[in-house]
Formats: structure tokens, sequence, C-alpha cells
């Protein structure tokens, strides 16, 4: 069982900067693929940012050019580092990660708690 522990969320004016922080905790062999994705209200879940083990990363277009997604593989931790946040860009942010427990076990995708992000024009 793997952990998700997401720290940095906030209110902040539009034009500013956040940094996310997602640590993962736990039963942890692998992992593959850390990622973040958002939640505005009304509306689907959307990726916004992932990276996988080899530093690869993909970001939706929305916010190329003004996040960008790092990893620590020594501490399981992925960050998002968020600059020139617009109105739209309020959300709850989640965290996730594909990881294996064991050399054996299949990856398994797993979600953190959700951080508010809220951007005030």
């Amino acid at each position: 069982q793997v952990q998700l522990v997401e720290s940095g969320g906030g209110l902040v004016q539009a034009g500013g900067s956040l940094r996310l922080s997602c640590a993962a905790s736990g039963t942890i062999f692998s992992i593959a693929v850390m990622g973040w994705y958002r939640q505005a209200p009304g509306k689907q879940r959307e990726l916004v940012a992932t990276i996988i083990s080899s530093g690869t990363t993909l970001y939706a277009d929305s916010v190329k050019g003004r996040f960008t997604i790092s990893r620590d593989n020594a501490k399981n931790t992925v960050y998002l580092q968020m600059n020139s946040l617009k109105f739209e860009d309020t959300a709850v942010y989640y965290c996730n990660v594909v990881a294996a427990s064991g050399s054996n076990s299949s990856p398994y995708r797993y979600w953190g708690q959700g951080t508010q992000v809220t951007v005030s024009s």
C-alpha cells in the first residue's frame, strides 16, 4: 500500500506562484509515473502534468510554459512549480502515482487527497 501526502496549495493572486509537493510512502518497490491532475467545480478531472522515472515530462497545453513538474526519486516526491497563475487554474489538485509494491507486483494507480489552489483575479 502506498500513501500520498500533498502540500503547498493555497490562495494566490493572478500572476503569482505556488509550489505543490507530494511525497509517497509505504511499501514501494518502484514508481513508474508521478503526476498531477486537477478538478475545477463542475468540471471533470484533467491531466496537468506527468513525469516518468527517466525524467520525461508531459504537460497539458493550458499549462505549458508556466508549470514545471519535477521529481526526487530518492525521496519518492514529485513537485509542481506553478508560475504566472491564472484564475482558470483554480481547482483541487491531486497527486497521482503509478507504483508497484514488489518485484512481482503489478503497478497500481494511487491518488492523493487533493489540495486546493485558488487564484484570485
